[in-house]
């Protein structure tokens, strides 16, 4: 009976183990739409720049996550001899490999903010430093209980924070430090001519919607998968995320007027804004949350453009940091028992975890972008923005042609 009764706790252990690892995998291959969604809305001349921005900024938020960022935000670091490592139990080794792929989200969301005019190595650096110091900090605080935080909210309002898998970790906080970011960049040259939005339509529409396709598929790892354990996984995650999505498209086709650009990120708003209560709504709740979330992307891509003339070039800020700022509020909605949710989830808290946030990750954001704009300048000069960042950075383009 013992030794069935180990075999047993073996295997779930071993289960849980694979699950978290192909989740890994999943948010691993999302980068991969990342990459996709900027090559197609950029320019031409911008295409091979957008590839090699997402793998290296992976690599390095890898690099300092490691090293820096999952010591900080759950005091667990690697500084140990190999023996010691390799008794670690595979659940340890792979949940930090899930939780690395987040983090590595937060440069890939702000490379498509600050696109075609920013320089190679300043950007790299300051994208690292967000993801070595800042997103860890906010990390830490709603997802390990860092610094009162969270008991605080507890204790006043009845319910911690509740951010299920990353509206406001991940999406809002990627967002708003992109728009620190592209405040301190400017605007593309030629972007506004007399005041008015000149137009630079994507290079490849096909390549935005494999980008938009990727990120959608990989995007059930990213919620269902945040369980981190097979007897944690739940049907609920799997269908709220489905018709966020689907609420997210239909929105956008209806508000962006047949657009492509906007209805292959519709559904991308939908699933940011699902993130955080993915585990609490009912699919109800879930598709109206996707729905106003691709409402609020068209409306406010249109906004920030022609109004506010700010140039986010792929809109991450209305996509990932206003709808996760939604989606953070949202759960505070939708998850309540009288709007036939989970229940345990505190409209305060959800209010006022979202809004430190994205206000943490803008100040913090602006910060480190502004520290490195003063030693090392951000912004590529006009002639290199001209070339492009492709043939000024890496002395190649996208494809030869006799």
């Amino acid at each position: 009976m013992e030794e069935l009764s180990i075999a047993v706790n073996n295997l779930v252990k071993s289960t849980d183990t694979f699950f978290v690892l192909f989740g890994a995998i999943m948010v691993f291959a999302m980068h991969a739409g990342f990459a996709f969604l900027e090559v197609g809305t950029v320019r031409y001349k911008n295409q091979v720049n957008a590839l090699v921005k997402i793998i290296t900024d992976f690599a390095f938020s890898a690099l300092v996550y490691l090293f820096i960022g999952y010591w900080i935000a759950y005091d667990i670091h690697f500084f140990a001899d190999a023996q010691t490592l390799s008794q670690a139990s595979g659940y340890s080794l792979v949940k930090f490999f899930f939780l690395m792929t987040f983090a590595a989200a937060i440069p890939a969301i702000i490379s498509g903010g600050i696109a075609e005019r920013a320089k190679f190595w300043p950007a790299l650096t300051a994208a690292s430093g967000c993801v070595a110091l800042l997103y860890p900090m906010i990390e830490g605080i709603a997802w390990n209980g860092n610094w009162g935080v969270q008991t605080w909210l507890q204790n006043t309002f009845g319910a911690a924070f509740h951010d299920f898998a990353g509206s406001i970790v991940v999406h809002g906080v990627g967002g708003w430090i992109a728009l620190a970011a592209i405040i301190l960049l400017g605007n593309r040259k030629g972007r506004y001519r007399q005041g008015k939005l000149v137009a630079f339509p994507p290079s490849n529409i096909p390549f935005l919607a494999l980008g938009a396709w990727l990120l959608s598929i990989g995007w059930f790892g990213f919620n269902v998968m945040s369980a981190q354990t097979i007897t944690g996984i739940s049907g609920l995650v799997a269908m709220n995320t489905l018709m966020a999505m689907v609420g997210g498209i239909i929105a956008a086709l209806i508000m962006g007027r047949n657009d492509p650009g906007f209805i292959h990120n519709g559904p991308l708003a939908g699933l940011v804004a699902v993130c955080a209560g993915s585990d609490v709504m009912h699919p109800l709740g879930a598709l109206v949350t996707g729905a106003v979330a691709g409402a609020l992307f068209v409306w406010l891509f249109i906004l920030q453009q022609r109004k506010l003339k700010i140039d986010d070039v792929l809109g991450v800020w209305p996509l990932h940091g206003v709808c996760g700022l939604w989606g953070g509020i949202a759960a505070g909605v939708f998850g309540l028992e009288t709007f036939a949710g989970m229940g345990g989830v505190s409209f305060m808290s959800q209010l006022i975890g979202s809004l430190l946030g994205v206000i943490c990750a803008f100040v913090g954001g602006y910060i480190i972008y502004g520290l490195v704009k003063i030693v090392a300048g951000l912004r590529l000069t006009e002639e290199q923005e001209f070339i492009g960042a492709d043939l000024s950075i890496h002395k190649i383009e996208a494809s030869y042609k006799e």
